[in-house]
């Protein structure tokens, strides 16, 4: 009776993990991602990673994940009791067939298309209604499109934007499907003048647009960024 319960209480988390996999999913995140962070949020493990941000940082998936804290830590409570103690007569199997069935029923119901659009208008449109630009993720803000991209350019020596101004290196650049957002140097954030400002090295710039526009007029200055990082992190700690 008791190795019962478990297969059937088992059976009854599997689906709680698949059915949030999907509500997740329902808020734009993608399928690895959300399998993993439910897992992690149900378990109390391995939440920590970076990929966590994508789940604090959006409104929806944090009311979600909130009930998955509380439903994992319940679980665990009943899991351990289950092992430790033998199951009284209390427990009825029509209790468990009725649980297990709700769970999955709600489960089927989930993986309905028509259920799917439906839940994903509700949770944009409750965004939109209750939610704040500020309170959003970057990569909702930003990345509305296929084609957007938002780049943080760090300027070396070697870069064709050092000692230069943006628009000595790109004409026209107000014609263009990009839009440069803010300098950062050091703990200062240049918001002012910046096309007219003169690059130094060290600086970081934030470049919001079109992708292949991007990548066409600062397509030297990506290669030279992402040579000299790569040369960082292969750079040997000299031992003292």
């Amino acid at each position: 009776m008791n190795l019962f319960f478990l297969l059937i209480y088992f059976i009854i988390i599997t689906t709680v993990i698949e059915i949030f996999v999907i509500l997740f999913r329902l808020t734009d995140l993608k399928l690895e991602v959300s399998r993993f962070q439910v897992i992690s949020l149900m378990t109390g493990t391995g939440f920590t990673t970076g990929e966590s941000e994508l789940i604090l940082g959006h409104p929806v998936r944090r009311k979600l994940a909130t009930f998955l804290i509380l439903f994992g830590a319940f679980s665990l409570a009943v899991i351990i009791s289950s092992i430790s103690t033998i199951l009284s007569e209390d427990l009825r199997t029509m209790d468990i067939f009725l649980a297990a069935g709700g769970v999955l029923l709600i489960f089927a119901i989930l993986k309905l298309k028509t259920v799917q659009t439906k839940l994903s208008k509700v949770f944009k449109q409750d965004m939109k209604q209750n939610i704040e630009l500020s309170d959003l993720p970057i990569r909702d803000i930003f990345m509305s499109e296929e084609q957007d991209k938002l780049l943080n350019l760090h300027i070396y020596k070697d870069s064709s934007l050092y000692h230069k101004q943006i628009n000595q290196v790109i004409q026209d650049y107000d014609q263009l499907e990009f839009v440069v957002l803010f300098i950062k140097r050091g703990e200062l954030k240049l918001r002012k003048n910046i096309y007219q400002t003169k690059i130094h090295e060290g600086d970081q710039i934030l470049i919001f647009g079109e992708e292949n526009v991007i990548s066409k007029l600062f397509k030297n200055d990506i290669k030279v960024m992402e040579e000299k990082l790569k040369n960082t992190l292969h750079t040997p700690v000299n031992e003292h």
